[in-house]
């Protein structure tokens, strides 16, 4: 029992300490992407990924790396994009790079990861994006169009109103109502690996190369956990003795897919569409895990580390963070049961945004 609780103990310590290291990364995040859901506006993405060709892969790509969609919650922006005259290639594309990161990802990967990470990840998302949707515009080229069920939650698409009244809304309620229970469930499994895994754990046991690359990929292909979720995770494993390169394929194969999504992929793009999604995402996964290992090495070798920011985030700014994001995470997960007591007709559970 001593034990239970000694393991216990140190678990939700380390949650804590987690959580403080990345509220200010995280608070700042969802101010970014707040500003970029309104700057770029649906109907924007829709009318550059029209047509075929590598041009439309290219702009889907880019237009997919900085929004904060998970895996789960692009496929229906997928469909929309299909509906609307996107090529399948260009929406393979923008499947493929946006769950992988985004811009409140890349802000926390940097705080806690440091800037190879940082810069390696989204580069990545990018390259998975243009590889995969290149080759469906190969194999597929002007055939078929998949099953264009438009998106009927309109109330998550509205335009409408004061830009910068959209733009708090979707930083501070829309962001979190989607991130509050991935994200407690990832610095959950964060602690949980703190308390049990032993020091150097995964060094021992799996080594370094490809190996461990192999294996996180095969734990992150099917895992649902979403970009800015997936970090502390990473995190732990990297405290416990996993190599860099295999933590980055963590963080790109467990953003990037998951089995649900993998499921209706198959069902929209058929059955070549999906092979290639995978096969992208598994390629350009281990690629940069091998680059990140060696962009590591030379850091090492510079008498640097390259998984830290280098910036020592004060205390005060850490706890007054932590305190507010606790408070927009807590109300995301009342509010629709606010909603449903006091306005029992208000849309509180719609997935596009």
């Amino acid at each position: 029992m001593n034990q239970i609780v000694e393991y216990a103990h140190i678990a939700a310590r380390e949650f804590l300490v987690t959580l403080l290291a990345m509220a200010p990364y995280l608070l700042f995040g969802f101010v970014a992407a707040g500003i970029i859901s309104v700057l770029v506006a649906p109907e924007q993405v829709r009318r550059h990924l029209g047509g075929h060709g590598l041009w439309p892969v290219i702009k889907a790509a880019l237009f997919g790396v900085p929004l904060p969609l998970c895996s789960c919650s692009v496929i229906p922006v997928m469909v929309s994009l299909l509906k609307h005259g996107a090529s399948r290639g260009a929406a393979t594309a923008f499947l493929l790079s946006t769950p992988q990161t985004g811009v409140d990802s890349m802000i926390v990967t940097y705080g806690m990861l440091g800037p190879v990470f940082a810069i390696v990840r989204p580069l990545a998302a990018f390259i998975a994006g243009v590889l995969g949707g290149s080759a469906v515009a190969l194999v597929e080229g002007k055939d078929g169009a998949g099953t264009q069920t438009p998106c009927t939650d309109e109330c998550c698409t509205q335009t409408n109103g004061n830009r910068f009244v959209r733009m708090l809304r979707f930083a501070f309620v829309t962001l979190p109502r989607d991130l509050a229970w991935p994200l407690i469930v990832g610095l959950t499994i964060a602690g949980v690996i703190a308390a049990l895994t032993p020091d150097d754990y995964f060094a021992g046991a799996l080594g370094t190369g490809i190996v461990p690359m192999l294996v996180m990929l095969a734990v992150g292909i099917p895992l649902y956990v979403c970009s800015t979720a997936s970090v502390p995770i990473a995190v732990a494993l990297l405290q416990k003795g996993l190599s860099p390169g295999a933590a980055l394929v963590f963080l790109i194969a467990g953003a990037g897919t998951n089995a649900a999504g993998v499921a209706a992929v198959w069902k929209i793009m058929g059955v070549r569409t999906t092979v290639i999604y995978l096969v992208s995402v598994a390629v350009t996964a281990l690629a940069a895990g091998g680059a990140t290992d060696a962009l590591i090495g030379v850091f090492h070798a510079h008498g640097m580390t390259g998984v830290s920011c280098g910036w020592e985030t004060p205390a005060w700014i850490e706890v007054s963070a932590t305190v507010v994001l606790c408070g927009m995470l807590g109300w995301a997960l009342l509010r629709p049961w606010w909603q449903r007591r006091h306005a029992p007709h208000t849309c509180t559970d719609c997935a596009c945004h």
